[in-house]
């Protein structure tokens, strides 16, 4: 599909398509856009996309709207970029900016996608197998317990308690605390196992009990948070007129429950933090064989650790998708607790 005007004359079918709901024929596609040649020429071109597969008639009328296969095309080589106005920009990064904590942020991330986009926001709670140790603290709450506290550097808090032996003084858990975070800086999470071995080899003997105790106390903290968490808003939006659903909505409402299911596919398809779009029956989850998926990553410092995706109709406006879920994307990054 090389030739230019016929290109042309399938962005303006997806454009109208998209804005219209209508399927589209010639003489309209003349009457609102500058394509300058007649109506029977762009029907010539029609005539050749539909027999390349990039647009179909639904029925018997002469309109055309796009198939997954014209989406496709668009999308790669003719959907240009549009950027979010600026009072836009400043009223996501003052509502996510607000947010207390991180289970706030990543819910407000949420309701803004949903509200940007009208359609359904799915959100990645950031991975623990892809963060760091930010604080490891060791707070004696008694004669013979220790509170072990587990910040990650992107703000989840975890807290475990140990029971430990009763001479254990102030300045050895301060010896403790320092050698563990010097360990684990910079590394994972899932390598802080390593980090306790390296400590309990140079502690003093009557210590490495004590860091193994602690060691092993962390660990199963974060293995019984390594599931990993979404967050879904705007479901509603599913039925709003003009969606696309309203003879096939269970297949994706199903789809959406299977969120082990789900982020299985946004990991697939969203590799870091550019935008990726599935559309229509590229998804293997069969519930979203009618929908498209705009995808992308999120983190700090260039980090990936989490994903953010909206879900819709495959006759979605691409662009301004893609757009909003890269802006929010952008400054969920900012946000994130550090």
């Amino acid at each position: 599909m090389s030739d230019t005007r016929r290109l042309e004359v399938l962005r303006a079918i997806v454009e109208d398509y998209v804005h219209t709901q209508e399927p589209v024929g010639s003489r309209v596609l003349t009457e609102r856009h500058q394509l300058g040649v007649s109506p029977a020429t762009v029907r010539n071109d029609m005539a050749a996309l539909e027999e390349a597969g990039y647009i179909a008639q639904p029925h018997t009328s002469a309109g055309r709207i796009p198939t997954d296969k014209g989406y496709r095309l668009f999308v790669d080589k003719l959907a240009e970029a549009r950027p979010l106005t600026l009072p836009q920009r400043r009223a996501i990064e003052k509502f996510l900016s607000e947010a207390v904590d991180l289970d706030d942020v990543i819910g407000r991330a949420g309701r803004l996608i949903a509200q940007l986009t009208g359609q359904v926001a799915v959100v990645q709670y950031p991975s623990l197998r892809r963060s760091g140790l930010r604080h490891l603290e060791l707070v004696p709450t008694g004669q013979d317990r220790l509170l072990v506290v587990v910040i990650t550097d992107n703000g989840r808090v975890e807290q475990r308690f140990l029971d430990v032996p009763d001479d254990v003084d102030e300045g050895t858990l301060g010896e403790l605390r320092a050698r563990l975070n010097a360990a684990a800086a910079g590394r994972r999470l899932t390598q802080m196992d390593v980090a306790f071995r390296e400590v309990a080899d140079v502690v003093a003997p009557e210590h490495r009990a004590l860091v193994t105790a602690i060691g092993e106390v962390v660990t199963t903290a974060l293995d019984q948070e390594q599931e990993e968490r979404l967050v879904i808003a705007g479901q509603a939006n599913l039925v709003r007129p003009g969606m696309d659903f309203e003879q096939g909505l269970s297949p994706l409402l199903e789809a959406l429950e299977e969120q082990v299911v789900l982020l299985g596919l946004l990991t697939e398809m969203t590799s870091d933090e550019n935008v990726a779009v599935s559309i229509g029956h590229e998804n293997r989850v069969a519930g979203l064989s009618r929908a498209s998926v705009v995808s992308t990553g999120y983190g700090s410092d260039g980090d990936t650790v989490a994903l953010l995706s909206s879900i819709g109709p495959t006759r979605m406006d691409y662009p301004g998708t893609i757009a909003s879920v890269r802006a929010v994307a952008r400054y969920l990054s900012r946000v994130l607790p550090t």
